[in-house]
């Protein structure tokens, strides 16, 4: 597949970037790896081939103080019938569910753009992500396995996302990490592409193509662990420090839908 990355100067103009050689990128050539465009009946879990489950409410809230217990119930997560996958938060007086899915022991890839179409929920104390881990992580932990988000929110802002990794000296708090924001929009009001392009000099992020990110073995303070096969994950958390509380007026059931994530790698 032959993906050009062309930047019209309006649109650089509208998230007020410059044209220079940061966004003067090479034209790809990929070759799709993996896929899941998640076509199927509504009500219907995830392909079992493509993705498992975490479940449960995780050993202190997943490490991060989160607050919902992640399912497979069809009422958390099941396709649409449209083609989307529907990740739903749900509160029921003082408890949350959601759901968690991964890639995990099915399919890991070393190098390549990853990408998922998505439309996130939003709300204060909301915490969706389109992430992924190194295969090695029951092997030797994080953050020495790697950790790549390649789309996080915050549901209280949610025109910004961040695109970050974790490694050993600069994980939890303090990752590498950037902010992209939309102008005048809102990425729970329409769909939008995440992605990052991953090879052994850099990691790029995207956002509907835009570059606004590039990450180099010389911008981390610890060791680069980014050489090694990583499988992808995505999840809507409730809480955690990262989001905080939700508050009295966060709306509930929250949903994040996905069309499709797509793997590729460079094509020879």
């Amino acid at each position: 597949m032959r993906i050009a990355y062309i930047m019209a100067s309006v649109l650089l103009a509208s998230f007020g970037c410059k044209r220079d050689d940061f966004q003067k990128l090479d034209e790809r050539n990929w070759q799709l790896t993996w896929s899941d465009d998640f076509n199927g009946p509504a009500g219907q879990l995830p392909d079992s081939t493509k993705w498992a489950y975490d479940l449960g409410t995780g050993q202190d809230g997943w490490g991060n103080q989160e607050l919902q217990s992640y399912t497979k119930s069809p009422a958390n997560i099941s396709l649409d019938g449209d083609g989307n996958l529907v990740i739903t938060a749900i509160r029921s007086g003082n408890n949350f569910t959601s759901a968690r899915i991964k890639t995990q022991g099915l399919f890991a890839q070393q190098y390549g753009r990853f990408e998922a179409r998505l439309k996130t929920p939003y709300g204060p104390g909301i915490w969706p992500a389109f992430w992924m881990l190194g295969s090695k992580v029951d092997e030797v932990g994080w953050p020495k396995c790697g950790e790549i988000d390649i789309m996080e929110l915050r549901g209280q802002q949610p025109h910004i996302i961040n695109g970050s990794i974790h490694g050993p000296g600069y994980s939890g708090g303090n990752p590498v990490t950037k902010t992209f924001a939309l102008m005048n929009a809102r990425f729970d009001t329409d769909f939008n592409i995440f992605a990052i392009e991953w090879d052994k000099d850099k990691i790029d992020f995207f956002v509907n193509d835009f570059l606004y990110q590039r990450i180099t073995p010389k911008d981390v303070s610890g060791e680069w662990v980014f050489d090694s096969p990583f499988f992808m994950i995505l999840n809507v958390a409730v809480g955690g420090n990262y989001v905080g509380f939700p508050l009295p007026q966060t709306p509930f059931p929250q949903k994040m839908i996905v069309d499709y994530v797509k793997v590729y790698k460079a094509a020879d």
